[in-house]
Protein backbone atom coordinates (compact mmCIF):
# COMPACT_ATOMS: atom_id res chain seq x y z
CA UNK A 1 0.00 0.00 0.00
CA UNK A 2 2.69 2.55 0.57
CA UNK A 3 4.56 1.67 -2.42
CA UNK A 4 1.07 2.55 -4.49
CA UNK A 5 1.01 5.76 -2.79
CA UNK A 6 4.42 6.72 -3.24
CA UNK A 7 4.07 6.08 -6.99
CA UNK A 8 0.43 8.02 -7.34
CA UNK A 9 2.69 10.88 -5.56
CA UNK A 10 5.82 10.94 -7.79
CA UNK A 11 3.07 10.94 -10.64
CA UNK A 12 1.05 14.03 -9.43
CA UNK A 13 4.80 15.37 -9.11
CA UNK A 14 5.33 15.45 -12.03
CA UNK A 15 7.24 12.43 -12.73
CA UNK A 16 7.70 10.65 -16.21
CA UNK A 17 4.94 8.48 -16.82
CA UNK A 18 6.61 5.60 -18.07
CA UNK A 19 9.23 5.70 -14.95
CA UNK A 20 6.17 5.13 -12.80
CA UNK A 21 4.65 1.94 -14.32
CA UNK A 22 8.21 0.53 -14.75
CA UNK A 23 8.60 1.05 -10.69
CA UNK A 24 4.84 -0.41 -10.60
CA UNK A 25 5.64 -3.67 -12.36
CA UNK A 26 9.30 -4.49 -11.23
CA UNK A 27 7.96 -3.72 -7.71
CA UNK A 28 5.16 -6.15 -8.27
CA UNK A 29 6.86 -8.97 -10.17
CA UNK A 30 9.52 -8.71 -7.16
CA UNK A 31 6.84 -9.05 -4.29
CA UNK A 32 5.78 -12.15 -5.90
CA UNK A 33 9.01 -13.71 -6.45
CA UNK A 34 8.94 -13.74 -10.37
CA UNK A 35 12.30 -12.92 -11.98
CA UNK A 36 12.23 -9.76 -13.46
CA UNK A 37 13.39 -10.66 -17.19
CA UNK A 38 9.72 -11.49 -17.81
CA UNK A 39 9.38 -7.47 -18.17
CA UNK A 40 12.03 -7.58 -20.81
CA UNK A 41 9.67 -10.53 -22.21
CA UNK A 42 6.80 -8.23 -22.84
CA UNK A 43 9.70 -6.19 -24.87
CA UNK A 44 10.40 -8.68 -26.83
CA UNK A 45 7.18 -9.47 -27.71
CA UNK A 46 5.99 -6.72 -28.93
CA UNK A 47 8.53 -6.76 -31.45
CA UNK A 48 7.31 -10.21 -32.60
CA UNK A 49 3.67 -8.40 -33.18
CA UNK A 50 3.11 -8.00 -37.51
CA UNK A 51 1.75 -4.89 -37.08
CA UNK A 52 4.51 -3.23 -35.20
CA UNK A 53 5.47 -1.77 -37.92
CA UNK A 54 2.31 0.31 -39.03
CA UNK A 55 2.69 2.35 -35.78
CA UNK A 56 5.85 4.32 -36.87
CA UNK A 57 5.32 4.98 -40.22
CA UNK A 58 1.77 6.03 -40.25
CA UNK A 59 3.04 8.46 -37.09
CA UNK A 60 5.96 9.72 -39.65
CA UNK A 61 3.70 10.23 -42.71
CA UNK A 62 1.34 12.10 -40.04
CA UNK A 63 4.34 14.16 -39.08
CA UNK A 64 5.13 15.13 -42.88
CA UNK A 65 1.29 16.13 -43.91
CA UNK A 66 1.99 18.30 -40.76
CA UNK A 67 5.14 19.78 -41.34
CA UNK A 68 4.56 20.23 -44.86
CA UNK A 69 1.15 23.05 -46.38
CA UNK A 70 -0.92 19.97 -47.17
CA UNK A 71 -3.26 21.36 -43.92
CA UNK A 72 -3.71 24.64 -45.95
CA UNK A 73 -4.61 22.76 -49.27
CA UNK A 74 -6.69 20.50 -47.32
CA UNK A 75 -8.22 23.80 -45.82
CA UNK A 76 -8.75 25.80 -49.48
CA UNK A 77 -10.10 22.59 -51.47
CA UNK A 78 -13.07 21.76 -49.15
CA UNK A 79 -13.56 25.51 -48.62
CA UNK A 80 -13.49 25.77 -52.87
CA UNK A 81 -15.52 23.19 -52.73
CA UNK A 82 -18.10 23.47 -49.98
CA UNK A 83 -18.14 27.02 -49.03
CA UNK A 84 -21.08 28.17 -51.10
CA UNK A 85 -23.35 26.07 -48.62
CA UNK A 86 -24.89 27.79 -45.33
CA UNK A 87 -22.65 27.27 -42.72
CA UNK A 88 -20.03 26.11 -45.39
CA UNK A 89 -16.69 27.06 -43.51
CA UNK A 90 -17.98 25.74 -40.27
CA UNK A 91 -18.68 22.09 -42.27
CA UNK A 92 -15.44 22.60 -44.09
CA UNK A 93 -13.34 23.20 -40.40
CA UNK A 94 -15.00 20.33 -39.18
CA UNK A 95 -14.35 18.01 -42.27
CA UNK A 96 -10.73 19.21 -42.97
CA UNK A 97 -9.88 18.95 -38.90
CA UNK A 98 -11.36 15.24 -38.61
CA UNK A 99 -9.46 14.15 -41.71
CA UNK A 100 -6.17 15.58 -40.14
CA UNK A 101 -6.34 14.13 -36.92
CA UNK A 102 -6.99 10.73 -38.04
CA UNK A 103 -3.78 10.85 -39.71
CA UNK A 104 -1.67 12.44 -37.27
CA UNK A 105 -3.60 10.75 -34.61
CA UNK A 106 -3.00 13.84 -32.12
CA UNK A 107 -5.67 16.40 -31.64
CA UNK A 108 -3.16 19.01 -30.39
CA UNK A 109 -1.36 18.86 -33.63
CA UNK A 110 -4.55 19.71 -35.30
CA UNK A 111 -5.43 22.84 -33.29
CA UNK A 112 -1.68 24.13 -34.00
CA UNK A 113 -1.57 23.11 -37.52
CA UNK A 114 -5.12 23.92 -39.11
CA UNK A 115 -5.62 26.59 -36.70
CA UNK A 116 -4.17 29.66 -37.71
CA UNK A 117 -5.64 29.20 -40.60
CA UNK A 118 -9.29 28.27 -39.76
CA UNK A 119 -9.77 30.61 -37.08
CA UNK A 120 -8.90 33.84 -38.80
CA UNK A 121 -11.04 33.21 -41.51
CA UNK A 122 -14.18 32.17 -39.52
CA UNK A 123 -13.70 35.44 -38.00
CA UNK A 124 -13.96 36.82 -41.74
CA UNK A 125 -16.50 35.15 -43.02
CA UNK A 126 -18.74 36.74 -40.00
CA UNK A 127 -18.65 33.95 -37.26
CA UNK A 128 -19.15 35.22 -33.57
CA UNK A 129 -15.65 34.69 -31.60
CA UNK A 130 -16.58 32.78 -29.12
CA UNK A 131 -18.05 29.65 -32.26
CA UNK A 132 -14.94 30.24 -34.16
CA UNK A 133 -12.95 29.12 -30.72
CA UNK A 134 -15.36 26.38 -29.66
CA UNK A 135 -15.21 25.12 -33.39
CA UNK A 136 -11.68 24.73 -34.19
CA UNK A 137 -10.79 23.60 -30.41
CA UNK A 138 -13.63 21.01 -30.26
CA UNK A 139 -12.86 19.93 -33.95
CA UNK A 140 -9.16 19.58 -33.07
CA UNK A 141 -10.04 16.04 -31.50
CA UNK A 142 -12.66 14.75 -33.57
CA UNK A 143 -11.22 11.85 -36.03
CA UNK A 144 -9.57 9.72 -33.68
CA UNK A 145 -12.34 6.91 -34.46
CA UNK A 146 -11.38 7.42 -38.67
CA UNK A 147 -8.78 4.95 -39.90
CA UNK A 148 -6.08 4.93 -39.80
CA UNK A 149 -6.13 6.59 -36.45
CA UNK A 150 -3.39 5.69 -33.93
CA UNK A 151 -5.48 5.03 -31.41
CA UNK A 152 -7.75 2.26 -33.08
CA UNK A 153 -4.84 0.48 -33.42
CA UNK A 154 -3.01 1.22 -30.28
CA UNK A 155 -6.56 -0.73 -29.02
CA UNK A 156 -6.63 -3.42 -31.05
CA UNK A 157 -2.88 -4.06 -30.09
CA UNK A 158 -3.07 -3.85 -26.43
CA UNK A 159 -6.51 -6.24 -26.12
CA UNK A 160 -5.10 -8.82 -28.36
CA UNK A 161 -2.28 -8.69 -25.98
CA UNK A 162 -4.49 -9.40 -23.22
CA UNK A 163 -5.83 -12.68 -24.98
CA UNK A 164 -9.13 -11.96 -23.88
CA UNK A 165 -12.83 -11.48 -25.44
CA UNK A 166 -11.88 -13.21 -28.37
CA UNK A 167 -9.46 -12.13 -31.55
CA UNK A 168 -9.80 -7.95 -32.01
CA UNK A 169 -8.24 -7.18 -35.01
CA UNK A 170 -7.12 -3.30 -36.79
CA UNK A 171 -9.48 -3.95 -39.09
CA UNK A 172 -12.43 -4.47 -36.89
CA UNK A 173 -11.59 -1.11 -34.87
CA UNK A 174 -10.99 0.54 -38.42
CA UNK A 175 -14.67 -0.90 -39.26
CA UNK A 176 -16.14 -0.03 -35.60
CA UNK A 177 -15.44 3.77 -35.76
CA UNK A 178 -16.91 4.58 -39.00
CA UNK A 179 -20.17 4.95 -38.14
CA UNK A 180 -19.69 6.53 -34.65
CA UNK A 181 -17.41 9.29 -36.19
CA UNK A 182 -19.65 10.01 -38.50
CA UNK A 183 -22.64 10.40 -35.49
CA UNK A 184 -20.27 12.97 -34.02
CA UNK A 185 -19.38 14.71 -37.40
CA UNK A 186 -23.15 14.97 -38.46
CA UNK A 187 -24.28 16.24 -35.13
CA UNK A 188 -21.77 18.66 -34.86
CA UNK A 189 -22.08 19.37 -38.49
CA UNK A 190 -26.18 19.88 -37.81
CA UNK A 191 -25.23 22.38 -34.96
CA UNK A 192 -23.37 24.38 -37.08
CA UNK A 193 -25.52 24.87 -39.90
CA UNK A 194 -28.38 25.70 -37.49
CA UNK A 195 -26.19 28.64 -35.54
CA UNK A 196 -25.10 30.52 -38.26
CA UNK A 197 -27.87 29.84 -40.29
CA UNK A 198 -27.98 33.63 -41.50
CA UNK A 199 -24.17 34.28 -42.29
CA UNK A 200 -23.41 35.82 -45.75
CA UNK A 201 -22.70 32.68 -48.17
CA UNK A 202 -19.21 32.62 -50.62
CA UNK A 203 -20.49 32.09 -53.90
CA UNK A 204 -19.08 29.41 -55.89
CA UNK A 205 -16.10 29.77 -58.22
CA UNK A 206 -15.60 26.93 -60.49
CA UNK A 207 -12.23 28.11 -61.44
CA UNK A 208 -11.44 28.83 -57.57
CA UNK A 209 -12.29 25.29 -57.36
CA UNK A 210 -9.70 22.92 -60.18
CA UNK A 211 -7.24 25.42 -59.19
CA UNK A 212 -7.79 24.07 -55.26
CA UNK A 213 -8.17 20.73 -56.72
CA UNK A 214 -4.78 21.12 -58.73
CA UNK A 215 -3.39 22.05 -56.09
CA UNK A 216 -4.32 18.94 -54.04
CA UNK A 217 -4.40 16.58 -56.20
CA UNK A 218 -1.57 14.80 -55.25
CA UNK A 219 -3.03 14.58 -51.28
CA UNK A 220 -6.69 13.67 -52.24
CA UNK A 221 -5.85 10.04 -53.35
CA UNK A 222 -4.43 9.05 -49.63
CA UNK A 223 -7.43 8.16 -48.24
CA UNK A 224 -8.42 6.24 -51.16
CA UNK A 225 -5.19 4.47 -51.37
CA UNK A 226 -5.00 3.46 -47.86
CA UNK A 227 -8.73 2.84 -46.67
CA UNK A 228 -9.14 1.27 -50.25
CA UNK A 229 -6.00 -0.94 -50.19
CA UNK A 230 -7.48 -2.19 -46.66
CA UNK A 231 -10.87 -2.92 -47.28
CA UNK A 232 -10.48 -4.00 -51.06
CA UNK A 233 -8.07 -6.52 -49.32
CA UNK A 234 -5.03 -5.53 -51.62
CA UNK A 235 -2.70 -4.90 -48.72
CA UNK A 236 -2.64 -5.50 -44.55
CA UNK A 237 -2.77 -2.99 -42.41
CA UNK A 238 1.48 -2.76 -42.33
CA UNK A 239 1.54 -2.81 -46.18
CA UNK A 240 -0.68 -0.28 -46.01
CA UNK A 241 1.46 1.81 -43.29
CA UNK A 242 4.39 1.52 -45.14
CA UNK A 243 2.91 2.92 -48.84
CA UNK A 244 1.30 5.50 -47.18
CA UNK A 245 4.64 6.13 -45.57
CA UNK A 246 6.04 6.09 -48.90
CA UNK A 247 3.48 8.41 -50.59
CA UNK A 248 3.42 10.99 -48.49
CA UNK A 249 7.56 11.22 -48.28
CA UNK A 250 7.64 11.40 -52.08
CA UNK A 251 4.80 13.99 -52.50
CA UNK A 252 5.85 16.38 -49.60
CA UNK A 253 9.53 15.45 -50.18
CA UNK A 254 10.22 15.16 -54.09
CA UNK A 255 6.78 16.70 -55.51
CA UNK A 256 5.91 20.07 -53.47
CA UNK A 257 9.50 19.93 -52.06
CA UNK A 258 7.91 21.40 -49.35
CA UNK A 259 10.31 19.32 -46.88
CA UNK A 260 13.95 19.98 -47.57
CA UNK A 261 16.27 16.97 -47.36
CA UNK A 262 18.21 19.12 -44.68
CA UNK A 263 14.81 19.43 -42.57
CA UNK A 264 13.80 15.88 -43.04
CA UNK A 265 15.99 14.12 -40.36
CA UNK A 266 14.17 16.46 -37.99
CA UNK A 267 10.85 15.30 -38.64
CA UNK A 268 12.11 11.95 -38.60
CA UNK A 269 13.45 12.51 -34.98
CA UNK A 270 10.25 14.50 -33.93
CA UNK A 271 7.78 11.14 -34.99
CA UNK A 272 9.89 8.31 -33.65
CA UNK A 273 10.50 10.36 -30.88
CA UNK A 274 6.88 10.43 -30.01
CA UNK A 275 6.59 6.26 -31.21
CA UNK A 276 9.26 5.64 -28.84
CA UNK A 277 7.35 7.09 -26.09
CA UNK A 278 4.76 5.23 -26.87
CA UNK A 279 6.43 1.52 -27.45
CA UNK A 280 8.30 2.32 -24.06
CA UNK A 281 4.62 2.86 -22.45
CA UNK A 282 3.34 0.16 -24.29
CA UNK A 283 6.35 -2.70 -23.32
CA UNK A 284 6.27 -1.48 -19.77
CA UNK A 285 2.14 -1.48 -19.20
CA UNK A 286 1.91 -4.98 -20.66
CA UNK A 287 4.47 -6.13 -18.51
CA UNK A 288 2.40 -4.77 -15.28
CA UNK A 289 -1.39 -5.82 -17.03
CA UNK A 290 0.65 -9.65 -16.95
CA UNK A 291 1.27 -9.36 -13.19
CA UNK A 292 -2.25 -7.67 -12.27
CA UNK A 293 -3.60 -10.63 -14.50
CA UNK A 294 -1.94 -13.28 -12.44
CA UNK A 295 -2.84 -11.45 -9.08
CA UNK A 296 -6.56 -11.33 -10.32
CA UNK A 297 -6.67 -7.68 -9.56
CA UNK A 298 -8.91 -7.19 -12.41
CA UNK A 299 -11.29 -9.99 -11.25
CA UNK A 300 -11.42 -8.60 -7.43
CA UNK A 301 -12.00 -5.25 -8.98
CA UNK A 302 -14.94 -6.87 -10.88
CA UNK A 303 -16.18 -8.16 -7.66
CA UNK A 304 -16.16 -4.88 -5.66
CA UNK A 305 -17.91 -3.05 -8.50
CA UNK A 306 -20.22 -5.77 -8.96
CA UNK A 307 -21.46 -5.44 -5.14
CA UNK A 308 -22.36 -1.39 -6.27
CA UNK A 309 -23.04 -1.52 -9.71
CA UNK A 310 -25.47 -4.75 -10.78
CA UNK A 311 -26.79 -4.34 -14.08
CA UNK A 312 -25.29 -3.32 -17.35
CA UNK A 313 -26.72 0.19 -18.16
CA UNK A 314 -25.43 1.57 -14.90
CA UNK A 315 -22.16 0.50 -15.00
CA UNK A 316 -21.75 2.31 -18.61
CA UNK A 317 -23.19 5.81 -17.54
CA UNK A 318 -20.75 5.44 -14.48
CA UNK A 319 -18.09 4.36 -17.44
CA UNK A 320 -18.76 7.18 -19.38
CA UNK A 321 -18.25 10.03 -16.49
CA UNK A 322 -14.74 7.93 -15.52
CA UNK A 323 -13.49 8.27 -19.35
CA UNK A 324 -14.51 11.68 -19.24
CA UNK A 325 -12.49 12.65 -16.00
CA UNK A 326 -9.61 10.52 -17.00
CA UNK A 327 -9.51 12.56 -20.73
CA UNK A 328 -8.93 15.51 -18.80
CA UNK A 329 -5.83 13.76 -17.23
CA UNK A 330 -4.16 11.44 -19.66
CA UNK A 331 -3.20 11.76 -22.85
CA UNK A 332 -5.35 8.77 -25.01
CA UNK A 333 -1.73 6.79 -25.31
CA UNK A 334 -1.19 6.47 -21.76
CA UNK A 335 -5.33 6.17 -20.66
CA UNK A 336 -5.52 3.22 -23.55
CA UNK A 337 -2.23 1.06 -22.27
CA UNK A 338 -2.90 1.95 -18.63
CA UNK A 339 -6.69 1.04 -18.05
CA UNK A 340 -7.40 -0.88 -20.77
CA UNK A 341 -5.82 -4.06 -19.48
CA UNK A 342 -7.73 -3.31 -16.04
CA UNK A 343 -10.87 -2.24 -17.65
CA UNK A 344 -11.46 -4.97 -20.52
CA UNK A 345 -11.90 -8.08 -17.99
CA UNK A 346 -14.60 -6.00 -16.28
CA UNK A 347 -16.96 -4.65 -18.92
CA UNK A 348 -16.90 -8.18 -20.52
CA UNK A 349 -18.05 -9.55 -17.09
CA UNK A 350 -20.78 -7.19 -18.04
CA UNK A 351 -21.03 -8.55 -21.49
CA UNK A 352 -19.79 -5.33 -23.47
CA UNK A 353 -18.53 -6.40 -26.60
CA UNK A 354 -14.21 -5.45 -26.78
CA UNK A 355 -14.76 -4.01 -30.21
CA UNK A 356 -18.31 -1.43 -28.57
CA UNK A 357 -15.78 -0.90 -25.57
CA UNK A 358 -12.93 0.54 -27.57
CA UNK A 359 -14.99 2.77 -29.49
CA UNK A 360 -17.09 4.03 -26.28
CA UNK A 361 -13.42 4.41 -24.58
CA UNK A 362 -11.96 6.56 -27.39
CA UNK A 363 -15.61 8.65 -27.98
CA UNK A 364 -14.84 9.63 -24.24
CA UNK A 365 -11.47 10.47 -24.58
CA UNK A 366 -11.96 12.50 -27.37
CA UNK A 367 -14.44 14.57 -25.96
CA UNK A 368 -11.86 14.86 -22.82
CA UNK A 369 -9.51 16.49 -24.59
CA UNK A 370 -11.63 19.71 -24.33
CA UNK A 371 -13.85 19.02 -21.11
CA UNK A 372 -13.00 21.29 -18.12
CA UNK A 373 -11.53 22.34 -16.31
CA UNK A 374 -8.03 20.65 -17.53
CA UNK A 375 -9.01 19.37 -21.06
CA UNK A 376 -5.64 19.60 -22.72
CA UNK A 377 -7.02 20.67 -25.89
CA UNK A 378 -8.35 24.07 -23.80
CA UNK A 379 -4.82 25.19 -23.23
CA UNK A 380 -3.50 24.57 -26.24
CA UNK A 381 -5.96 26.51 -27.96
CA UNK A 382 -5.93 29.18 -25.14
CA UNK A 383 -1.68 29.67 -26.06
CA UNK A 384 -2.61 29.16 -29.85
CA UNK A 385 -5.17 31.74 -30.34
CA UNK A 386 -4.11 34.09 -27.01
CA UNK A 387 -7.31 33.74 -25.39
CA UNK A 388 -8.65 33.29 -21.58
CA UNK A 389 -9.08 30.02 -20.56
CA UNK A 390 -12.45 30.60 -19.13
CA UNK A 391 -13.40 32.12 -22.46
CA UNK A 392 -12.34 28.78 -23.67
CA UNK A 393 -14.59 26.76 -21.41
CA UNK A 394 -17.49 28.85 -22.29
CA UNK A 395 -16.92 28.76 -26.33
CA UNK A 396 -16.80 24.81 -25.76
CA UNK A 397 -19.45 24.16 -23.77
CA UNK A 398 -22.39 24.16 -26.32
CA UNK A 399 -20.28 21.40 -27.96
CA UNK A 400 -19.46 19.25 -25.54
CA UNK A 401 -23.18 18.68 -24.57
CA UNK A 402 -23.52 17.58 -28.68
CA UNK A 403 -20.67 15.39 -28.54
CA UNK A 404 -21.62 14.14 -24.76
CA UNK A 405 -25.50 13.41 -26.27
CA UNK A 406 -23.32 11.13 -29.11
CA UNK A 407 -21.07 9.46 -26.80
CA UNK A 408 -24.70 8.29 -24.57
CA UNK A 409 -26.16 7.43 -28.22
CA UNK A 410 -22.53 5.13 -28.89
CA UNK A 411 -22.48 3.84 -25.42
CA UNK A 412 -26.15 2.38 -25.21
CA UNK A 413 -26.45 1.59 -29.37
CA UNK A 414 -24.04 -1.24 -29.64
CA UNK A 415 -24.59 -1.78 -33.20
CA UNK A 416 -24.00 1.85 -34.45
CA UNK A 417 -20.15 0.39 -33.74
CA UNK A 418 -20.87 -3.36 -34.72
CA UNK A 419 -22.93 -3.01 -37.39
CA UNK A 420 -19.67 -3.30 -40.15
CA UNK A 421 -18.07 -5.30 -37.93
CA UNK A 422 -20.60 -8.05 -38.13
CA UNK A 423 -21.73 -7.50 -42.09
Amino acid sequence: MLVTLLLILFALLGAPLFTVIAAGALWGFYSADIDLSAVLIEFYRIAEMPILIAIPLFTFAGYLLSESKAPHRLVEITRALLGWMPGGLALVSLVACAMFTAFTGASGVTIVALGALLYPALKESGYSDNFSLGLVTTSGSLGLLFAPALPLILYAVVAQQLGIGGSITIDDMFLAGVLPGLLMLVLLVAMSLWTVRGNQLTPFSAPKAWHAIREAAWELPLPFIVLGGIYGGFFAISEAAAITALYVLVVEVGIHREISLKKLPGVMRESMLMVGGILIILGLSLASTNYLIDAEIPAQLFDIVREHVSDKLTFLLLLNIFLLVLGTMLDIFSALVLIIPILLPIAIGYGIDPVHLGIIFLANMQIGYFTPPVGMNLFIASYRFKKPVMQLYLATLPWFFVLFGAVLIITYWPALSLFLVNN
